[in-house]
């Protein structure tokens, strides 16, 4: 299966993610660029997640409809043609990372899956049912891997 280049201009994969864009900062979402979809996509799906969190794993950030064409999206924005979703902390749009003070670095997963239909799911997925619907369907996906800790 192809792989998307998914990438950052403020961090590197397995790097931390800078104060600015947490929850205790500006909550400001990173900028993300892209490449290598492939054609016969329909829309993107980003999905940002924590799978360390002490609950279980915690969305930061869901959207669809992105638009295939597009290669990014820049700081504090959503992606182009994208519907941001609500996030594990009942607001829509990005949510910074915010683990508890003392835990290790948590790993913030930015996925971005490549899908050849449009994708539904609920005003509120959780991290289990955005895979449930991107999984099989997927064309391709890309994941870069942030840190961060309290």
């Amino acid at each position: 299966m192809a792989g998307i280049e998914l990438s950052s201009s403020a961090f590197g994969d397995h790097a931390v993610i800078p104060r600015h864009y947490a929850l205790e900062g500006e909550n400001v979402s990173p900028p993300l660029t892209w490449s290598g979809v492939p054609d016969g996509t329909a829309e993107l799906v980003l999905l940002c997640e924590d799978p360390d969190a002490p609950s279980g794993t915690f969305v930061h950030w869901v959207v669809v409809g992105v638009d295939p064409h597009s290669t990014g999206v820049e700081p504090g924005s959503g992606p182009p043609g994208g519907r941001e979703l609500v996030n594990g902390y009942g607001r829509r749009g990005w949510g910074g990372p915010h683990p508890p003070p003392g835990d290790d670095a948590h790993r913030y997963f930015f996925r971005l899956y490549a899908l050849g239909e449009p994708c539904v799911l609920p005003d509120a997925p959780s991290a289990g049912q955005v895979h449930e619907a991107v999984d099989e369907q997927h064309l391709a996906s890309g994941t870069l891997v942030g840190l961060y800790q309290r």
